[in-house]
């Protein structure tokens, strides 16, 4: 009780190929090595550093002096 014997994982390898088939399988496992393959790529690509933003200089103040807040326009609850 609570094992595996080796005719259950016989049968379950049984099934497994029965299911997936050997062309199957291995189509799948290319699949997975090229996806692998793709996402390094991307990743190799990605750490490339980010051109960096050119430097501004700082924004001066308005020296306007007539300059108010603006009013507020909304209806009164």
């Amino acid at each position: 009780m609570g094992g595996f014997s080796l005719i259950h994982w016989l049968v379950l390898g049984l099934v497994v190929l029965l299911l997936f088939g050997r062309g199957r399988f291995s189509d799948m496992m290319g699949d997975v090595a090229k996806g692998l393959k793709s996402f390094k790529k991307g990743m190799a690509e990605d750490d490339e550093p980010a051109p960096r933003l050119q430097a501004q200089p700082p924004l001066e103040a308005n020296r306007d002096r007539e300059l108010q807040p603006m009013k507020d326009d909304r209806p009164a609850a």
